[in-house]
């Protein structure tokens, strides 16, 4: 049964020297920070923890974000022994050894094992297909982790019987949580120390890690080890001794809040100004600052359709190919990419005519929304139909110079409306001046 008091066995207990994330790994679901649309109250892996009714499952989410943490507490509470191996140095001679002691345990009484697999991505077939026999007979409960799509990098048939839990990248409040727990805590943090951290030292640090309470927290010892070297009696750390820790600077930069969206204004408003100079300050900005790389691509794609539109249609097709890029190859190359986008979308010839022409006929919709399509547009499926005039009088435009006909395409009530206006400027422009410029039929 789910017990909330259970603690660390003496094996998984970290030593002393060891770092300070390592220290601070939580012990049980009210320690853990972040994630509860996984673990929260109510929410199904909680509810499974609680019932004993333990499945195989894959923890898939950014790095620091307490996947290795969230196996442990899961084996601690099911009361099962917890087996990590890393599929970095680990090969199938390792399952198999890992295999038979979970098999004898059984035999003996001993009770599950919990075999977690940290980077399973990096297991090929092969290593994985040993796995499934035994993930299948319930001799192990299987935890893999992964910063990878598992759709891509587990196999299926392991797949199939796991559950896939999502981990998001923590918020800086979480981060904040986890480093204020680690100053107060004497016993296994840094409560010892008697440092001062700044308030600004610690949002900075918590806005500058990416989420990554791994990172954020070792980040905090050395600031805080560097503190003590200047003064051992009442070491303060300040955003300077952040920044070294970090070992680059620190930014302000709260991604769910005022920066993160004043800065991404600033970013968009540059590239609708067309300057190419203040779109690389505002991008820089965020990347340096550990924004989300593919939330400044939507955005990107959305102003290639909202603001450059058929002034050059190829920038949607720029701005698209960079998800793929950024996607593929992550960060932080991914910010070639991001930048040639941006370049490009910021020289680019500017139209809004293409969301000005669908709120325009927006309007006409609301009013008209129920007016019968003409007769002339319907096809004539069925004899009736064709009795009662559909398809009559229309004009194939493939039969016409130009391949273009005159005829009403529209309800009659909005007859001879125009919601598309095209500038003057770019592909759209000279596509205007072709259409004007034709000969009548």
């Amino acid at each position: 049964m789910f017990d909330p008091a259970a603690a660390d066995s003496s094996d998984d207990a970290p030593q002393a020297g060891a770092p300070l994330a390592a220290r601070m790994r939580p012990r049980s679901f009210d320690d853990y920070a972040g994630q509860e649309h996984v673990v929260g109250e109510g929410k199904m892996l909680r509810r499974l923890v609680e019932a004993d009714n333990l499945p195989s499952m894959i923890l898939w989410g950014p790095p620091g974000t307490g996947k290795t943490t969230l196996a442990r507490i899961i084996a601690q509470h099911t009361h099962a022994t917890f087996v990590p191996i890393s599929a970095v140095s680990a090969g199938v001679a390792d399952l198999r050894r890992v295999i038979a002691e979970a098999r004898d345990r059984l035999r003996a009484g001993g009770g599950r094992t919990v075999l977690f697999i940290d980077e399973i991505h990096r297991f090929n077939k092969a290593q994985q297909d040993a796995i499934l026999p035994f993930v299948e007979d319930g001799t192990v409960t299987l935890i893999g982790a992964t910063t990878e799509n598992p759709s891509f990098e587990v196999i299926g048939p392991l797949l199939s019987r796991s559950r896939v839990f999502a981990l998001q990248q923590l918020a800086p409040e979480s981060i904040e949580r986890i480093l204020r727990r680690a100053l107060e805590d004497a016993e296994r943090g840094l409560g010892a120390a008697g440092a001062a951290v700044d308030d600004d030292a610690i949002a900075a640090l918590a806005a500058s890690t990416g989420g990554d309470a791994r990172m954020a927290l070792n980040a905090l010892e050395a600031a805080v080890l560097t503190a003590r070297t200047r003064n051992a009696e009442s070491p303060h750390v300040a955003v300077a001794d952040v920044e070294e820790a970090l070992q680059h600077r620190t930014y302000l930069y709260d991604r769910q809040g005022d920066a993160h969206y004043d800065t991404i204004s600033a970013f968009i408003k540059s590239l609708r100004g067309s300057d190419p100079d203040a779109a690389m300050y505002w991008l820089a900005r965020m990347i340096e600052a550990g924004e989300d790389p593919l939330f400044i691509v939507r955005r990107m794609v959305i102003l290639a359709s909202e603001d450059v539109g058929l002034a050059d249609p190829m920038a949607l097709m720029v701005a698209t190919a960079c998800q793929q890029a950024v996607h593929f190859i992550g960060m932080p190359e991914g910010f070639y990419s991001l930048a040639e986008t941006a370049l490009y979308l910021a020289l680019a010839p500017k139209s809004n005519s293409t969301g000005s022409a669908y709120q325009a006929a927006m309007r006409d919709v609301e009013a008209t929304r129920n007016d019968p399509v003409p007769l002339h547009l319907r096809n004539a499926v069925t004899g009736l139909m064709q009795q009662m005039g559909y398809g009559q009088g229309y004009k194939y435009a493939h039969d016409y110079e130009g391949g273009v006909a005159e005829q009403q395409h529209l309800p009659d009530r909005v007859a001879g409306h125009r919601y598309y206006k095209p500038t003057d400027r770019g592909w759209e422009g000279r596509r205007a001046k072709e259409r004007r410029e034709a000969p009548p039929e």
